[in-house]
């Protein structure tokens, strides 16, 4: 539990924390870094970056002790009209993603080789971040070793939103065998799926963090997600170009509208 006092006028606070979970190095540690964020942002608004801190800490501890429990992400915004206009005609086989994966990819499958993971360049609007991780994919044990090994990274642990999807191609039955994880961000997993499907990509992962910063982004927020995800793509030649994927999705709009005329 936290309580602080703000005197603006003269630039002090009045911090008083109880974190019995915590050593006393620990918490000496902790306690410097808050009165170390309050000095480097006086007069501004600290206490979401304080939030942000003692729960990087949590994650931390968490890491380095037993794994944690699967715990549900709520999107840190909400969204009116987040989705109509983004509606896809995928069906996932089994409703939590995680449990999908686990079932898929059991034990009495042979390890395949972890594919390499590419970063994108990180993207920032009113404080928060997003970056975007593309892996090639073609069975869903790798989507899941791909994942396990992203969440190695501390940063991308910590991340308010881990927002993926992936498209693997099966030749067999000539179809496509496709997920979405939103990760609390409402709607999210959908569009970045969505997008993938009017690129036309195949056999590949894209995973999209959020560090949230404290403001709202509105809808901005998925615009910057699919930017994220669509530059990746076209980096790595998933996507020839960014004109041309800014085409395919105009005509994917185009048809939408040309059918509800139709149907009319």
């Amino acid at each position: 539990m936290m309580e602080s006092t703000y005197r603006h006028h003269f630039h002090h606070i009045s911090l008083h924390s109880s974190a019995p979970w915590l050593r006393g190095e620990e918490y000496t540690e902790l306690a410097n870094s808050l009165e170390e964020i309050y000095i480097q942002n006086l007069g501004e608004s600290i206490l979401y970056l304080w939030v942000e801190k003692i729960r990087e800490v949590l994650v931390e501890k968490a890491q380095s002790a037993d794994p944690e429990p699967d715990i549900k992400k709520t999107s840190e915004e909400v969204d009116e009209d987040s989705g109509d206009d983004f509606l896809i005609d995928y069906q996932p086989v089994q409703e939590d993603p995680v449990k999908l994966l686990n079932y898929i990819t059991s034990e009495n499958q042979e390890d395949e080789k972890l594919p390499s993971i590419h970063h994108g360049n990180p993207l920032t609007d009113r404080r928060s971040t997003f970056q975007a991780h593309l892996a090639p994919v073609v069975t869903t044990r790798q989507v899941k070793r791909v994942l396990e090994k992203l969440y190695e990274n501390k940063k991308i642990a910590s991340a308010t939103h881990n927002i993926y999807a992936y498209r693997i191609y099966c030749e067999d039955k000539q179809t496509f065998l496709q997920d979405c994880e939103d990760d609390g961000e409402t709607a999210a997993g959908g569009r970045l799926l969505h997008l993938m499907q009017i690129l036309d990509v195949h056999n590949v992962l894209v995973v999209v963090s959020r560090w949230y910063g404290g403001i709202l982004l509105g809808p901005d927020r998925f615009k910057h997600i699919n930017n994220c995800a669509r530059n990746i793509l076209v980096e790595y030649n998933y996507v020839h170009s960014v004109d041309e994927s800014s085409k395919q999705a105009g005509k994917s709009k185009k048809t939408k509208k040309d059918k509800k005329r139709t149907e009319h």
